[in-house]
């Protein structure tokens, strides 16, 4: 046997590179009770059903029900008997965007289309493939498997194939440990901030639909018996008036930006679906609002830093000259914009169209009192996600470094140490 004098003592090559001799790969069929895909073909959208998933609905390692549709429920049991998703199980999409990975922490209610399925059993090994999927050697093994020309695919006996490293069950559990600490203060960071944004929302519809600002004594106005006046909308309170979203603000042009101009760090790129990349330098000083005019039409974002918008966004201007953005961010987000939209090729948004939505109109300093409120409540939101970054950060050093070795979980110690 040739003896390879330059390989650290403990330590063997694999199809994965170097790993410790205690973590030689198994296939994903060994590793796995069972490797499936979901189904391949196209079952009709129903008004109520089950949930139909597919590889889009599956980003940045989280499921996005809302872009999903429903089946009936004879297609989603025909799905179920060939590829039923269960609690750890772990989700790869198969088609288009290749390699987005989700964990199944709860039991699911869905089927699944164009998606991966790994059964692994449990918690343990379930987390630890979800590891090993985001790390680098995990994703590069993935891509270097891709077919097709015009739309990239993995193969379902791809992914059966896809070699894993096996280390012994507790430092696979004790590694997915450390990984998972940062995800779920992670997790938790982010329900927190929907929470705050969800609390300010709130108190935008009391004062602004149901009209109960404070008034003079600090009560809900209407609900205290405050003055109402008749108008073409209904009643309104009295000193308020009819205006439209024109009166409030202006929907400015986003800038192209190339592809390749939105990788690397900086400033946060904005496309009609939120960030798309960063950028060096950034066109808007925020915090700020864009809304999707291409694509993703009539989603509002909120940013809390400079940001660069690109061309199918617009960005909102202030025609009220107060001291923030948050009535105008939660004045946005409650119509449904997709109604108006005027391309027919791509759909598009219309931003005269915008204007010409007709609303109740405050006093300036009604608005003034709310955005004050939010101004805090959006400073946490964005301390929460500063913190968020840095976990975040914390986590995708160590991934690499854990999911090859080279980082020991105690009691294993330092790769530099054998």
């Amino acid at each position: 046997m040739e003896i390879d004098y330059n390989m650290p003592k403990g330590w063997v090559e694999t199809t994965l590179g170097l790993l410790p001799e205690d973590w030689i790969p198994v296939d994903a069929q060994s590793y796995c009770d069972k490797v499936a895909d979901g189904t391949h073909d196209s079952p009709k959208k129903t008004e109520e059903g089950k949930l139909l998933i597919t590889s889009k609905n599956i980003k940045d390692s989280r499921l996005d029900t809302k872009s999903a549709y429903n089946i009936s429920y004879n297609d989603f049991i025909e799905i179920n008997n060939r590829s039923k998703v269960d609690q750890w199980d772990v989700l790869l999409s198969m088609i288009g965007t290749v390699g987005e990975v989700c964990l199944i922490d709860k039991e699911p209610d869905f089927a699944i289309k164009n998606v991966g399925l790994f059964k692994c059993g449990n918690k343990t090994k379930a987390k630890w493939l979800y590891y090993f999927l985001k790390s680098k050697i995990g994703r590069h093994y993935i891509f270097s498997r891709l077919s097709g020309t015009t739309q990239k695919y993995i193969t379902l006996g791809e992914l059966r194939k896809l070699p894993i490293p096996n280390p012994p069950l507790p430092e696979q559990k004790a590694i997915a440990a450390v990984l998972s600490a940062c995800d779920d203060k992670i997790e938790l960071l982010r329900e927190q901030n929907q929470t705050l944004e969800t609390i300010a929302q709130t108190i935008f519809k009391e004062w602004f639909v149901n009209f109960n600002f404070p008034d003079k004594n600090g009560r809900p106005y209407r609900e205290n018996g405050g003055e109402m006046v008749d108008s073409e909308l209904g009643e309104i309170p009295k000193g308020w008036r009819v205006g439209n979203i024109g009166h409030v603000l202006t929907l400015l042009y986003g800038k192209a930006l190339k592809t390749e101009d939105r990788t690397g760090s900086g400033f946060p790129v904005y496309g009609s679906n939120g960030i798309v990349g960063y950028h060096e330098k950034y066109l808007v000083e925020g915090p700020g609002v864009i809304v999707g005019r291409k694509g993703s039409m009539g989603k509002v974002v909120w940013s809390n830093s400079n940001f660069f918008p690109i061309d199918t966004t617009f960005y909102v201007s202030d025609m009220f000259n107060t001291t923030g953005l948050f009535f105008h961010y939660f004045l946005l987000k409650r119509y449904d914009f997709e109604k108006i939209g005027s391309d027919s090729a791509v759909p598009g948004l219309n931003r005269n169209a915008v204007y010409v939505i007709k609303l109740a109109l405050p006093s300036l300093d009604i608005i003034e009192k709310f955005n004050i409120i939010c101004k805090t409540i959006f400073k946490k939101i964005k301390n929460n996600t500063l913190q968020t970054q840095t976990l975040a950060q914390i986590r995708d050093t160590l991934l690499p470094k854990l999911m090859t070795g080279e980082l020991r979980v105690a009691p294993y110690g330092r790769r530099s140490d054998l």
